[in-house]
């Protein structure tokens, strides 16, 4: 069975955007999973078809309405349908990847990409949404997150990086950010490539490569050497 991917917009034609190149594509046009993008809109009720209103207590903006929205998802969940329901949301669980390799273990997601100021919470509360961030900024809509988490996804699908191992070692998956890579020719500008990397001992490349990432990790993310020390 493979991965479906359904996600609620307002922008439609945004999708599959890059995901139609490189290896999503590929393994969009193989069926390794499927992506539809669903108009919010066409669940609007009056002649207008608006999908928002002014925020209760008043305030900037405009709040995405819950019973537009919820009907949208009611006709994007099939019977029996038990894939998660993820809102793009800055004030959302930040994505991990490990949460990414959860996801893409299962049997897909439908997406909400929530705009303008957000969407009633009683929507998120009524439909059980899991609210996700990509990060602590701001985007004008959940549209390119959605597009993020779902090449974090689909990369680990089986079959799509034709290196296994080569995800194996990237950052995160590891608890490490992952180590330099260096690649011909032999000097660039004056700098060379460390003699170990070309030394042919894959004991002490791997002992080095580990004693980079350990390097890089304290450095530039002391909240994840904290977490790596302590599964030690």
């Amino acid at each position: 069975m493979s991965f479906a991917a359904t996600v609620l917009t307002l922008y439609p034609e945004m999708f599959p955007g890059p995901l139609g190149i490189s290896l999503s594509g590929r393994a969009l046009k193989e069926g390794t999973w499927s992506l539809e993008a669903r108009q919010i809109r066409d669940h609007a009720t009056d002649k207008h078809r608006s999908v928002d209103d002014t925020p209760a207590g008043g305030g900037a903006g405009m709040v995405l309405r819950a019973d537009i929205l919820a009907a949208a998802i009611d006709a994007a969940t099939l019977p029996g349908d038990t894939r998660p329901r993820l809102l793009m949301s800055p004030r959302g669980k930040p994505l991990t990847q490990d949460r990414v390799r959860e996801l893409a273990g299962g049997p897909g997601a439908i997406i909400i990409c929530g705009r303008f100021e957000g969407i009633d919470q009683r929507v998120i509360d009524a439909r059980q949404l899991e609210e996700v961030s990509i990060g602590d900024y701001i985007l004008s809509g959940g549209e390119i997150a959605a597009i993020t988490v779902l090449d974090a996804i689909v990369r680990l699908l089986p079959g799509v990086m034709g290196n296994q191992e080569s995800g194996e070692t990237e950052s995160f998956e590891t608890g490490l950010l992952e180590h330099p890579h260096y690649t011909r020719p032999a000097e660039f500008e004056g700098m060379t490539i460390p003699e170990v990397l070309t030394s042919g001992n894959h004991r002490k490349i791997n002992e080095w490569r580990k004693a980079e990432a350990e390097r890089l990790t304290r450095e530039r993310r002391p909240d994840l050497w904290a977490a790596h020390q302590a599964k030690d």
